[in-house]
């Protein structure tokens, strides 16, 4: 059984990837930065009761500006002091703009999610009806209450002139915009957690039947990989015996086609030293590709992957 994309999608507002709220309409009985991450039960950003008409909001910068697919409100441990609805709203306005800004001119949000019913004690997913770019997102909570967490789910976008065509960056990094977009099934730790700086790693279930672990990665941009590392540092006792890597151009295939791609052979199957960093600059592609296939045999953990390469093609651009 495989994981599939939707249950891969980065939390883009996370404080482990860089999240922050940057503004609150009030705070009185729960701090801000109680909102993302999270949060022990009962904990969170909570408002003071609204004696006036109106309602209380927060503003997020997301750590991983991207596409917003899904959206997760959670209220656990807030019984009779949860919000009744919550609507979300976006923006794309790279670089640090001024709060004020951000603030006082409502005419420039996008409403993502429209005002939705919430439950006491529990995750609510709201539908996401505008897969739009979003660097900023603002929460609002009707009238006023408790959130234990909130959760912006979705594809993280390239950063930036980051694929510039000159410069060889990482394009299987979360912040440059790449992603899992499929794996073998079970993990004990996300493999998206492989594509970053301290996010955790890769840690796969212990096999117990014939066969191996694997990942599909898709890649920041378009490109020719010149150089793959792979990090099992810290994993001494839970690293694979050895790693392969494919790989295809498949710039408009969706998960369920990748799997069936004709992939390609990078790097053949290869012992790897536990516990250390294993650089590969011998491989076999010379074509430009899009998503990596990276196999664990039989399984382990990643501590993390790097691919790098010239690109001046993203996944996706800003709208």
């Amino acid at each position: 059984m495989s994981t599939e994309s939707k249950d891969l999608l980065v939390d883009l507002a996370s404080d482990s990837v860089g999240g922050r709220v940057l503004a609150v309409s009030d705070e009185r009985l729960g701090a801000r930065e109680q909102l993302l991450g999270r949060s022990e039960s009962g904990a969170g950003w909570e408002t003071r009761r609204r004696r006036t008409p109106g309602h209380d909001w927060a503003i997020v910068a997301l750590g991983l500006p991207g596409v917003v697919r899904r959206v997760v409100v959670d209220t656990t441990g807030f019984v009779g002091r949860q919000p009744t609805h919550a609507s979300v709203e976006s923006i794309h306005l790279p670089g640090e703009p001024d709060i004020v800004e951000l603030v006082r001119d409502p005419s420039r949000w996008v409403e993502i999610v429209p005002r939705s019913g919430l439950a006491a004690d529990r995750e609510t997913e709201l539908v996401v009806t505008s897969g739009t770019c979003t660097t900023h997102a603002r929460l609002v909570v009707y009238p006023d209450g408790g959130v234990a967490g909130l959760r912006l789910l979705g594809d993280p976008i390239p950063r930036g002139d980051s694929l510039d065509g000159r410069t060889e960056i990482d394009l299987a990094e979360l912040r440059n915009g790449a992603r899992v977009l499929v794996c073998s099934g079970g993990y004990l730790s996300t493999p998206n957690g492989m594509l970053g700086e301290d996010l955790g790693g890769w840690l796969t279930h212990r096999r117990r039947t014939p066969g191996h672990e694997w990942a599909i990665i898709r890649l920041a941009g378009r490109t020719i990989i010149t150089r793959l590392e792979v990090d099992t540092t810290g994993l001494a006792g839970n690293a694979p015996e050895s790693v392969a890597v494919q790989a295809v151009d498949a710039r408009h295939a969706s998960p369920k086609s990748l799997r069936k791609a004709r992939w390609k052979p990078l790097l053949a199957p290869t012992q790897i030293d536990a516990g250390s960093v294993a650089t590969f600059t011998d491989l076999e592609g010379d074509r430009n590709v899009t998503h990596l296939r990276l196999s664990l045999h039989p399984d382990g953990g990643i501590t993390r992957f790097r691919a790098f390469g010239v690109s001046e093609e993203p996944w996706t651009l800003p709208n």
